[in-house]
């Protein structure tokens, strides 16, 4: 019953606009992450600048979170992270997706590949971003070996074929991490999003079993440090110093990379940053492809 009720809910809340979009000249991004906050922790600001320039961005969650909580589980707190989600993903201007997959218990089966290269397939998708396959948590390593899966199947006719395959493979990218091995993350993309920071704060405010209350790995002790929901200001304040930090540092330590597509003036006033790395199994994409993926560099 509850699992029944889950799945209406998570349709309920996922926002379904691709439909009405169809061949409209506009970029069609998904991005995919393992728990209802880790798309849109990795890429909201960059979501948002597409968001704004009409381009069409869908953030799935590839697990339904019902762990991911050190005081709650179950379905009820499935329920309460999918609405989260669609929230955020309101105020980010984009649509959200949650599937129906129990939290630390993904695996890369031959049922959930076709399950992602449908869901790629009917977005249409431009553009596709995850997890890289080496990761701290078991979910994020295995949606990066699921869309490395998908990355060639999507564009082959005679698996999945009740949903019309893609005629010209996606750029596959991976959002950001600090791990070292087997190799470090480098990135060939580096987006500033000085400019969609605050919205992106206002997306990861709705995310409050998250952002505000640890997820997983929080307490009750924990939780006591964070400015509580009746003082707006402050806890608002206290988000942004989190993850100011957090885009400041990306953007310092990807210093040169924005100098390179921002020029020298532009690249070094940088202060937050967004950054992927493109995935081999896909379309490789020239310089200028780039810039046209991501439309957001000013001529120099």
């Amino acid at each position: 019953m509850i699992r029944s009720l889950l799945t209406l809910v998570v349709c309920l809340v996922s926002f379904t606009l691709h439909a009405e979009d169809k061949g409209d000249g506009k970029l069609r991004i998904i991005v995919f992450g393992a728990h209802p906050d880790d798309a849109e922790y990795k890429t909201a600001g960059v979501a948002v600048k597409w968001a704004r320039l009409g381009h069409h961005v869908k953030l799935v969650s590839v697990t339904n979170g019902d762990i991911g909580h050190w005081k709650e589980a179950g379905g009820p707190l499935a329920i309460r992270r999918a609405t989260e989600a669609a929230a955020c993903a309101k105020k980010l201007g984009v649509t959200s997706q949650v599937l129906d997959i129990h939290d630390g218990e993904l695996l890369p089966t031959l049922e959930n590949r076709k399950l992602i290269t449908r869901v790629i397939r009917e977005w249409k998708a431009d553009i596709v971003i995850a997890h890289r396959p080496w990761d701290y948590h078991p979910d994020h390593r295995y949606v990066g070996v699921l869309i490395q899966d998908a990355a060639f199947m999507v564009t082959v006719p005679f698996i999945c074929p009740d949903v019309p395959h893609l005629k010209k493979n996606p750029v596959f990218l991976y959002s950001s991490d600090g791990f070292q091995k087997p190799y470090p993350f480098t990135p060939d993309i580096a987006v500033s999003v000085d400019d969609s920071f605050e919205q992106k704060l206002d997306g990861i405010h709705e995310l409050t079993s998250q952002a505000y209350e640890g997820g997983a790995s929080g307490s009750e002790e924990s939780v006591k440090t964070v400015p509580p929901a009746s003082d707006e200001v402050g806890r608002r304040a206290w988000l942004k110093r989190r993850w100011g930090a957090r885009q400041s540092n990306e953007a310092n330590q990807y210093r040169e990379l924005l100098i390179k597509l921002y020029g020298e003036e532009k690249g070094k006033a940088v202060k937050y940053a967004e950054t992927f790395e493109v995935c081999e199994y896909g379309r490789r994409p020239s310089a200028e492809e780039i810039k046209q993926l991501f439309p957001f560099y000013d001529a120099k």
